[in-house]
């Protein structure tokens, strides 16, 4: 594996393999640095994707996540002509993933960057695990349930349900935002080779 150009103070060229680690726009976004730490603990080297809702709604600490990632924090598509930012992934988490990325990537959908990458992970059949933030009432919506079943049927592990991850009641998820399992969605992707 080489190590990418855009590094910032980059020291993860041993790593096992990179991890693309996609952020959405959901209260744990914030505390997105532990799963950096966790990952990088783990051996991946950690390319972070925010979702365009997580950039341009606050919901990222930039500089604690490019200081943990070694890497720029990137949730915009590259100029025409302008070089590969990232190495290739070799496995990718969405964490936390909002009921809006789980609709959108489920029927396909790849108007972001963040969706873009999601959509040719599962094209490309990489390990994948996606750990969801959403309220009882979003979950409660067909689609919601749909999507994740479309999702898990193409190879994505979501980690979801009983003893896993499970909604919190409406209005409740700034209690559940400390104790959001992020090292959950680490041990559900499957490591290449």
């Amino acid at each position: 594996m080489e190590c990418g150009q855009e590094s910032v103070a980059h020291e993860s060229c041993e790593a096992d393999g990179v991890l693309y680690a996609i952020v959405c726009a959901a209260g744990p976004a914030r505390d997105a640095k532990r799963l950096v730490v966790a990952a990088k603990q783990r051996g991946w080297d950690v390319c972070v994707i925010g979702t365009s809702a997580a950039a341009e709604g606050g919901f990222l600490d930039v500089p604690a996540l490019q200081a943990a990632s070694g890497r720029a924090v990137r949730s915009t598509w590259r100029r025409e002509g302008e070089e590969k930012r990232n190495p290739p992934a070799d496995a990718v988490v969405v964490a936390p993933m909002t009921m809006n990325t789980a609709n959108k990537w489920a029927a396909g959908i790849a108007d972001t960057y963040a969706l873009g990458l999601l959509t040719e992970a599962v094209g490309l059949g990489l390990p994948v695990a996606a750990l969801p933030f959403w309220s009882t009432a979003l979950d409660a919506h067909p689609a919601t349930r749909r999507s994740l079943e479309v999702l898990r049927s193409t190879g994505v592990r979501v980690v979801y349900g009983p003893g896993e991850w499970v909604p919190h009641a409406p209005g409740s998820g700034g209690r559940h935002v400390d104790g959001y399992p992020w090292e959950r969605v680490l041990d559900a992707v499957v490591r290449p080779g």
